[in-house]
């Protein structure tokens, strides 16, 4: 076997070690699978084993989940096949979930001891074994996660799970897609213990030498936790979790549909009829345009980005040891504690003491999270908070790898402190700017070295937001670039890189949803309908809610910032005249509490702001099945023709970056794997011709670019055009 090694001890239990060669995690690739099959029959057949153990030979986890590099290639040679290359796919499937059968009945116990994360397939694998053993290691995570690119558990998760913790709690946990901690995963039943980490091994060979080599669903006697489908409990989980569903995903993604269906179905049913179920409907899920777009997006796109596929092949690799932040409040310090995280000696700097010591209260407030968690012991947060100096003296920054400026949105304020930094910096040393709508051209010409000036554009919160825009001014050059792209990789972010222009790619996209959301309500949409219907286009809040988010004041300043920037040539934005009366009238958004919404000081729910009445009076309350579909394509649209506009004018011209930044930084529906999908799928030709519709209707924003209509004229697509160019 390839992947899988037997070692059998006295007492003739095997200690069988999952280790995939040449992989730093392991996954399920086909060789896993095949070997799963050998496995099982060599445990049946060698009378000198007794039972087995299942652990990893990687110190990174036991098992990450399937390959979906090649679930990619199964996806796309099914995709319009036909019947056989169907029957192909589900063959792959079953492949995997006949073995995991084979091993719960091969008549012999079989333990797994967990020694790392495990999660979807790597969970469904220990979920096949008789019993499961933890390390107590709150590092560690267990979970089926597949929903998150688009499928559901095609492992037997949707079968095992229901019987060992209940069809509520697993539909809840599927759905969801959130992992467990160890002890989280015994109180709900999903492992047996929790032991030390170097005990996992011994204590899962202790169970094996009295363990019963049968799983609960196989006794006769066997009864559903909280009852099956068609007890009087068991129906009440079917008919609420429907709506629960529908409520959580608005229809927008087939896998929660078709998991549920398995669970259901399944769950009426002899074990292996119900994974021969569950394959089915994951198949059928593999080939909706929802999970080969987020498949494509969030996971293949993600990979070879995380790597750094848009980094310049000319400079040498190098490793930021040294890195300054200038401005420390959210943004800097929530820089300051990813650095500091990476292993990277920070410099804090501030205009007072006080301000840069907030700051680094911060990031010790972060570190001390995850102490509380378990996820790390209070010295080694003490010693990363150790690398964090906060100061106001910028000769601190003497030494430093890179500089990333995060001051206020003021082009003055940022040409003063480059300038201020420059002075201490080497002459390799980059120095980037986090601004997230100034022209990276124009603050670069406060710099004496404007080939090492780069935008290092960060999202709120840094620890959370996992985006990083990388903006290029028009004389960065490519060992700044470089340098960029290995800070960001360091730091465990996953990078996009895009060409200078007024709010770049991200900010520039996002706005035009918060703009369209304003338009629908200066033409007298409620507020509440077009919140709603922004939350059913599958985006993560309602424009009007996120525009409180982002903060009023924040847009009115852009807003008069490019007014003054751009002169006669600056056209208003839809809504722009309510958003100024509101700020003006001090109205700053969710930060001060008054913003669309009244936020109580209570936390109690908030509330539509009953004087919007006045500024938009509304005239379209009710809504129709009609109305609903065209103001999710107007909200959706909108974002995407923008996104269009962007690679016409040079800004993006990577599909890849353009999807998963568009997901990763504002939000866009991952259904969709990101605008440029959404116009592939859709069909140049559908989309240019509903925009043209849109555009005569609503005005000129949703013009489509001259590109998109050249690309319908020749039947393209943005991923054939880019696939044929990175080919050649």
């Amino acid at each position: 076997m390839k992947t899988f090694k037997i070692d059998i001890d006295a007492d003739g239990i095997a200690l069988v070690t999952f280790d995939v060669p040449g992989r730093t995690m392991n996954t399920i690739t086909a060789d896993v699978r095949d070997d799963l099959h050998t496995l099982v029959e060599t445990l049946k057949s060698d009378a000198a084993i007794k039972g087995a153990v299942i652990t990893s030979g990687k110190t990174t986890g036991f098992c990450a989940g399937a390959d979906l590099g090649e679930m990619g290639g199964v996806l796309k040679n099914a995709a319009g096949g036909g019947e056989a290359a169907l029957k192909a796919a589900f063959d792959a499937v079953w492949t995997m979930n006949g073995a995991l059968r084979a091993l719960e009945t091969c008549g012999k116990p079989v333990a797994a001891a967990i020694n790392g994360l495990a999660l979807g397939g790597g969970l469904e694998i220990t979920l096949a074994c008789h019993y499961r053993v933890v390390a107590d290691d709150n590092r560690i995570t267990l979970g089926l996660p597949e929903t998150q690119v688009g499928l559901f558990p095609g492992g037997g998760g949707t079968q095992r799970l229901p019987r060992l913790i209940g069809a509520q709690n697993a539909l809840q946990a599927i759905s969801q897609g959130k992992p467990w901690r160890p002890q989280e995963a015994k109180g709900m039943g999903v492992v047996h213990e929790v032991v030390p980490a170097d005990q996992v091994v011994a204590r899962a060979k202790e169970w094996v030498k009295t363990g019963k080599a049968q799983q609960p669903w196989d006794d006769k006697s066997f009864k559903i936790p909280g009852g099956g489908p068609y007890h009087p409990a068991g129906i009440q989980t079917f008919i609420v979790g429907n709506a629960m569903l529908r409520k959580q995903s608005y229809g927008n993604y087939p896998a929660l549909v078709n998991m549920m269906s398995a669970v259901y179905e399944g769950l009426q049913v002899p074990m292996d009829a119900a994974l021969r179920i569950e394959s089915r409907y994951f198949v059928k899920t593999l080939m909706t345009p929802q999970a080969r777009a987020m498949i494509r997006s969030l996971f293949l796109s993600k990979q070879e980005l995380d790597k750094g596929s848009g980094r310049p092949s000319g400079p040498a690799k190098s490793d930021p040891k040294k890195v300054a932040v200038l401005g420390a409040g959210m943004m800097g310090a929530g820089i300051a504690y990813v650095q500091a995280m990476a292993g990277i000696e920070t410099v804090l700097i501030d205009t007072t003491q006080e301000a840069a010591d907030k700051g680094k209260a911060h990031v010790a407030d972060l570190l001390n999270k995850r102490v509380s968690r378990g996820q790390m012991p209070k010295e080694k947060a003490e010693a990363i908070l150790a690398t964090v100096t906060a100061t106001t003296d910028f000769a601190l920054i003497k030494g430093a790898d890179l500089v990333v400026e995060a001051v206020f949105e003021s082009r003055e304020i940022k040409a003063e402190v480059t300038k201020k930094a420059e002075a201490q910096l080497a002459p390799g040393a980059v120095f980037g700017s986090n601004t997230s709508t100034l022209p990276i051209t124009g603050l670069a010409e406060a710099s004496v070295r404007p080939d090492h000036f780069i935008g290092i554009h960060f999202f709120s919160p840094v620890d959370k937001m996992m985006l990083v825009e990388i903006i290029l001014g028009e004389k960065t050059g490519d060992e700044a670039l470089a340098k960029a792209l290995d800070y960001v990789m360091k730091i465990k972010k996953t990078p996009i890189v895009v060409h200078d222009s007024r709010g770049f790619y991200t900010s520039r996209c996002f706005s035009t949803y918060l703009i369209e959301g304003m338009a629908m309500l200066e033409e007298g949409y409620k507020p509440a309908l077009i919140d709603n219907v922004g939350r059913m286009t599958g985006m993560p809040r309602g424009p009007l809610e996120m525009h409180d988010d982002v903060a009023l004041d924040l847009s009115y300043k852009i807003a008069k910032q490019t007014r003054q920037d751009l002169g006669d040539k600056y056209v208003p934005n839809p809504g722009e005249q309510i958003v100024a009366k509101m700020v003006e009238g001090g109205r700053y958004g969710r930060k001060n509490g008054q913003g669309f919404y009244d936020y109580p000081a209570d936390k109690s729910p908030k509330t539509i702001w009953p004087g919007l009445s006045e500024l938009a009076p509304v005239k379209i309350a009710e809504s129709t099945p009609e109305l609903v579909a065209e103001m999710k394509t107007r909200l959706l649209y909108r974002q995407a023709v923008e996104a269009a506009r962007c690679w016409q004018e040079g800004v993006i011209d990577d599909p890849r970056e353009a999807d998963l930044g568009a997901i990763l930084g504002w939000g866009f529906a991952p259904w969709t794997g990101g605008p440029i999908s959404l116009i592939d799928e859709v069909g140049l030709k559908t989309f240019v011709e509903t925009c043209d519709r849109l555009a005569k209707q609503y005005g000129p924003r949703f013009d489509p670019p001259q590109l998109l209509r050249d690309m319908a004229a020749k039947g393209e697509t943005f991923y054939g055009k880019y696939a044929a160019k990175a080919a050649a």
